[in-house]
């Protein structure tokens, strides 16, 4: 990995004399980090619209073969980017999370991520980091459904594996409070960041729902904020084929986990109990019940009352065990945030 810095004198409006400058005693110090590949046409435009109550902007050159981090070096004359190269390709969550490193190393109290492909406005990111900075949350995502108008310029192919892939990112996360789980515009704050295992989490297009879960190991307080979707010609490089079944595999993974780690490994409660008695029950009846339906079919009798009632029974006491546990689980979500003192608002 290599680091160089845009060494250049600041721009007009730049974080030079800003609120935010290392000067400035008591006030939160905002990174911003910006995956880069295949967007060299774009970053620099992006870039260019960062606040300036951002202290640091990372461009992370993921082994771009457009030289993106080279694109912005060269146009960028805000003293505020440092760019890091990558030797090899590693996915967009590696390259995030060399931001992330690099921004805690530098000591930022909020760090932000923002894709390099224009889709993001840099300008809400004011509104993306306010319940941070008001002790209301540890991390802060965008949500493009909230806007309904803005919704009919998301291609409905991405609307509806969006709304598939809440769903599950609801059950294997524990975070029912929210949705648009794949929105790549978050922010985190610098006490719940230092908690993660960074070396764990999901290296490529799996990132933000496992950092997701990762979220919930450490009881992190996450909340949505409104977005508008923006979409113009860029190409995806998600393959949607290509990635179902390993996003299928990792949700159930990530849920497995995240059950025993919660109702089994660090606590054991009633919602346990439900669980497993939920579970026996309900694979009880179902057995059962297809037995006796394959026994009687094969020698044309009857299922007696008693027999429907041994099958079905328990499987209506398993629903109702497993719906408990639902709702357990739903009231589970973290409200306590980590960071116990609250960030100083910024100053106008």
């Amino acid at each position: 990995m290599i680091l160089s810095r845009v060494a250049a004198s600041p721009p007009e409006g730049s974080s030079a004399g800003s609120p935010l400058s290392a000067e400035t005693p008591h006030t939160p110090a905002v990174a911003v980090v910006i995956p880069a590949y295949h967007v060299a046409s774009r970053i620099p435009g992006v870039v260019s619209r960062i606040p300036a109550l951002v202290r640091w902007i990372y461009v992370v050159d993921d082994a771009c073969p457009e030289g993106s981090g080279e694109k912005v070096r060269a146009a960028s004359g805000d003293p505020r980017v440092q760019v890091v190269h990558h030797e090899k390709n590693q996915g967009v969550g590696a390259a995030t999370i060399t931001g992330f490193r690099r921004a805690l190393g530098d000591g930022a109290d909020i760090v932000v991520k923002v894709d390099g492909d224009g889709q993001m406005d840099p300008g809400l990111l004011p509104g993306l980091i306010a319940p941070l900075l008001a002790g209301e949350a540890d991390y802060v995502k965008g949500n493009r459904f909230w806007d309904l108008e803005s919704l009919t310029a998301m291609p409905w192919v991405r609307l509806l594996g969006n709304s598939a892939l809440s769903l599950l990112t609801k059950f294997s996360t524990g975070y029912w409070n929210i949705i648009d789980p794949t929105n790549g515009y978050l922010a985190i704050h610098r006490e719940a960041l230092r908690r993660l295992p960074l070396d764990k989490i999901s290296r490529r297009y799996f990132f933000e729902s496992d950092m997701l879960f990762r979220l919930y190991t450490v009881r992190a307080v996450v909340c949505d904020v409104a977005m508008p979707s923006r979409y113009g010609d860029e190409p995806s490089a998600l393959q949607t084929g290509a990635v179902i079944p390993e996003f299928l595999y990792k949700h159930a993974r990530n849920l497995f986990k995240r059950v025993f780690y919660a109702y089994f490994l660090r606590d054991f409660n009633i919602a346990s109990v439900e669980l497993v008695l939920g579970a026996l029950l309900l694979f009880w009846g179902i057995t059962f019940g297809s037995l006796a339906w394959i026994r009687g079919g094969v020698h044309g009798a009857p299922a007696t009352a008693g027999t429907v009632m041994l099958a079905a029974l328990p499987v209506i006491l398993g629903v109702q065990f497993l719906l408990s546990f639902l709702q357990f689980d739903y009231r589970n979500v973290p409200s306590r945030p980590l960071s116990t003192t609250r960030l100083p608002a910024q100053r106008s």
